[in-house]
């Protein structure tokens, strides 16, 4: 008799395999890379920019992908990222990697932003888990060292957000649009304690775990705030700035900061870590809706922003799957299952492949943001299955 676990299972599998990988190795650019955007009505921009973002999650989503169910073709896909993304965005002159560059590889904003950094280091040291490739955890280990040469604040802890291309100070270092031009963000934190995390699995270096409990400590003692939620900007010295509640951010930083600390292998770091990576899991779950969907955030007016995104639905169910796994709740597992059950009626696109950018307050899909660009990635649905799979199978 087939159990929920059962079909839970095969439904993420499914997903995984018919729906998302396929839709992301038919935009390989047989040129090089893959096509830097693709409009929510199909139209692929075959000369749009391409970012680092994209880019780097897509080495990383296939070699995972690659690791996880051995299909040579996610292994072929990572390799083909990868050659074009150590060709393209890495700065040969002054080190780093850009934030974005034409679809022929002719660099177009050169500045060096933390958050890709770390993606880049995430990426290609998963590719060399993959492959033991060399070249890749070589230029893994670079970009480790170019964010601590010159990112690393040695005054007040942690990294500033962003530099110029030859690492000089920069005015603007907002990462987005949606975001705020700050010194330091949880956002960016997060990011480079995952990339360090999985540098840490293939490179055990002592500087290294010195770096990832320095983070840890960072996110658990400067950036959760005493009801568990986020902070999400700060000053150089850690002066907290106007921000609302990211529910997202919230639930995969709860989960994402317990596995980063399980890779130190140190029983007093998973101590410290999971008190507060279980509050910050509760607290992002207060933004839980009836339909078991969750909503986008809260705004600094107090009032709400109940789009569902897709990237947050898919930190819902990893993040409560954790909460019921690592951390006793009862409750985590149907909650995970709500959420699926919501992303499979409202953002899986059965018919095109992929998942819809969000879908809005009044039920509408948000047909105005692309299925593929700088930040529609297969990197948080893709993570979805293989944390589903590995923690169930």
């Amino acid at each position: 008799m087939e159990t929920r676990t059962d079909k839970f299972l095969a439904q993420v599998r499914e997903c995984l395999t018919q729906n998302i990988l396929p839709y992301w190795l038919r935009l390989k650019d047989p040129r090089g890379g893959f096509y830097g955007e693709v409009l929510s009505d199909g139209t692929v921009q075959y000369d749009a920019p391409r970012g680092v973002i994209l880019n780097a999650r897509l080495i990383w989503s296939f070699a995972a992908a690659y690791r996880a169910l051995g299909v040579n073709e996610y292994l072929v896909a990572a390799v083909h990222a990868r050659d074009w993304f150590l060709k393209h965005f890495c700065d040969h002159k002054y080190g780093g990697v850009y934030w974005s560059v034409s679809a022929s590889g002719e660099r177009l904003d050169t500045k060096k932003q933390l958050y890709a950094q770390g993606f880049a280091i995430y990426g290609l040291s998963e590719l060399y888990k993959a492959t033991r490739d060399d070249e890749a955890l070589k230029e893994a280990i670079n970009l480790y060292r170019v964010v601590e040469t010159y990112f690393a604040d040695k005054v007040n802890g942690g990294y500033i957000e962003a530099l110029s291309r030859d690492f000089s100070p920069l005015e603007d270092m907002s990462l987005s649009a949606h975001d705020i031009n700050a010194d330091k963000t949880m956002n960016s934190h997060l990011h480079i304690l995952e990339a360090y995390a999985n540098l840490y699995h293939v490179w055990p270096d002592a500087s290294l775990k010195e770096a990832v409990e320095k983070l840890l400590d960072i996110i658990g003692t400067k950036v959760m705030a005493s009801d568990g939620h986020l902070r999400l900007y700060f000053k150089r010295n850690w002066k907290v700035l106007p921000g609302g509640v990211s529910y997202g951010h919230d639930i995969e930083t709860s989960w994402l900061a317990m596995e980063c600390a399980f890779a130190l292998k140190d029983l007093d770091v998973v101590s410290r870590v999971r008190p507060w990576a279980r509050a910050m899991g509760l607290a992002g779950n207060e933004g839980l809706l009836a339909d078991g969907s969750m909503r986008y955030e809260k705004l600094l007016n107090g009032s709400y922003d109940d789009s569902r995104q897709w990237w947050v639905q898919a930190e819902t169910v990893v993040g409560n799957l954790w909460l019921w796994k690592y951390h006793w709740d009862l409750r985590g597992v149907s909650r995970a299952l709500a959420c699926w059950s919501y992303i499979r009626e409202h953002l899986v696109d059965n018919a095109g492949g992929e998942w819809w950018w969000a879908v809005l307050p009044d039920g509408s899909l948000d047909l105005s943001q692309p299925k593929a660009g700088f930040w529609k990635c297969p990197y948080h649905n893709t993570r979805m299955c293989l944390q589903v799979l590995e923690i169930f199978e």
